[in-house]
């Protein structure tokens, strides 16, 4: 475990940084249980401990900041009903929350590969950062699961219906699309990254410590490209402002635009199930704040775990890589109302205070 993830301080002039540093290369940082309940650990000592004046999370230089979770854990956990695999969603949700209500400057270095749980422990915080080579998505409808880690909370609140798009279809962004719409708020070149660290380390704050960093990021921002993404952001309004799927597949099968026609062609590829749970999700989340939408979440984790898609989605990416699940219901129109709201009905566990 202590392998898996490193922590470390940088000596300040007047107070340290902490440093967690990701350390699974190998499966692109994807986060394990042992990670996340390391990581709620050291941020809960550093919350309390005077001498951290910021913390910064970074990985260990490779192709990915963090692709996600341990989805093949989860799925070999959940196929034994072992309860511990309820136990990681549980673990991961509460580190995402106190990422969110972390009171210290919260920095996360997006060099790479950021996807679903990767996402969860970085967009939460503070400041986030992004490289030329970071690449953003929320993929979780293709494995008949939804964009969790908080996802139903920060999507909904993304420009238009952009977030819509996103969570629904788990399409990919590059830096420039990502620092457009405010997933990140610089772009930084990643030679500049170790820099970066070091300015930070040895500046005294002012009396308020998230202006202080956001200045000294700024300093290092490189030009942002014209956004894409914002560009076609009428189009998916217009799409993605529909109260059912099937409104929306068929607003996105009558337009002429390659981006809806690309996003026909990526939501025939997921989860019916997950793309209705997901829908009812973001628009139940955009009237939550940021702790009802974990208990929320929480809710909808342990019942995909009951069902049977979670588990068909991943036998067939990860675990066969057959690239054909077997969705059940197969088709959106079967996918009753009544299904899609057993996904809200409360269960007896709970995610804690």
């Amino acid at each position: 475990m202590s392998q898996e993830v490193l922590f470390s301080e940088i000596k300040g002039k007047d107070a340290n940084l902490g440093i967690i540093t990701l350390n699974r290369p190998q499966v692109l940082n994807s986060l394990n249980h042992n990670m996340v309940i390391a990581m709620y650990n050291q941020l809960k000592e550093w919350e309390h401990n005077a001498n951290i004046k910021a913390v910064i999370i970074k990985a260990i230089e490779g192709r990915a900041f963090c692709a996600g979770g341990d989805i093949r854990s989860a799925y070999e956990r959940g196929m034994a009903r072992d309860p511990a695999a309820l136990d990681f969603f549980r673990d991961e949700y509460q580190l995402n929350r106190l990422i969110f209500h972390f009171p210290k400057p919260y920095i996360a270095l997006l060099d790479g590969v950021t996807m679903g749980g990767g996402v969860g422990i970085s967009i939460h915080g503070s400041h986030r950062v992004a490289t030329d080579n970071l690449l953003f998505a929320m993929p979780e409808t293709g494995i008949g699961f939804f964009p969790d880690v908080g996802g139903t909370y920060f999507l909904p609140g993304l420009p238009g219906k952009i977030g819509y798009y996103l969570g629904l279809t788990g399409a990919r962004l590059a830096s420039d699309d990502c620092v457009a719409i405010g997933i990140a708020q610089q772009k930084v070149n990643r030679e500049q990254l170790a820099d970066l660290i070091d300015e930070l380390a040895k500046q005294s704050f002012s009396q308020d410590a998230h202006e202080s960093v956001t200045n000294i990021i700024n300093q290092f921002g490189q030009p942002v490209a014209t956004s894409f993404l914002l560009d076609q952001q009428a189009i998916l309004d217009a799409c993605f402002s529909h109260h059912s799927m099937e409104d929306i597949m068929q607003a996105l099968q009558q337009s002429s635009n390659l981006l809806c026609m690309d996003a026909v062609t990526m939501l025939a590829k997921k989860s019916p199930t997950s793309l209705k749970v997901t829908l009812k999700a973001l628009n139940e989340g955009k009237l939550l704040d940021f702790d009802a939408c974990m208990h929320q979440e929480f809710m909808l984790a342990s019942h995909f775990l009951q069902n049977h898609d979670f588990f068909e989605g991943i036998r067939a990416l990860i675990i066969d890589k057959d690239q054909a699940p077997n969705w059940s219901p197969a088709l959106l129109e079967e996918v009753t109302p009544a299904m899609v709201n057993s996904y809200f009905m409360p269960q007896r566990a709970e995610l804690t205070e």
